[in-house]
């Protein structure tokens, strides 16, 4: 299986406290998605899944999953907007 390295890492803010943890890659992204996500269910939140698991699979490339997690982030509100572009 393939990590999918992403160019530059997605900043997220995570649990009671906001940790700031650093996305770098598909896995980490679909790890979140799948077992960490506080609002599971919305279209960008599935779209996002299926990105990070298709580049596992080495079907897409990982700017694909990267747009699609930052997209999810965003609409769940966890994105640290600060350092992503």
């Amino acid at each position: 299986m393939e990590y999918g390295w992403f160019d530059k890492p997605v900043p997220i803010s995570l649990g009671i406290t906001g940790d700031v943890y650093n996305v770098s890659n598909a896995r980490q992204a679909a790890e979140i998605l799948l077992n960490r996500w506080p609002t599971a269910g919305s279209i960008k939140h599935r779209d996002a899944r299926y990105a990070c698991l298709q580049v596992l699979q080495g079907l897409k490339k990982p700017e694909v999953a990267r747009e699609a997690f930052v997209e999810a982030a965003r609409e769940a509100g966890i994105l640290f907007d600060d350092f992503v572009s």
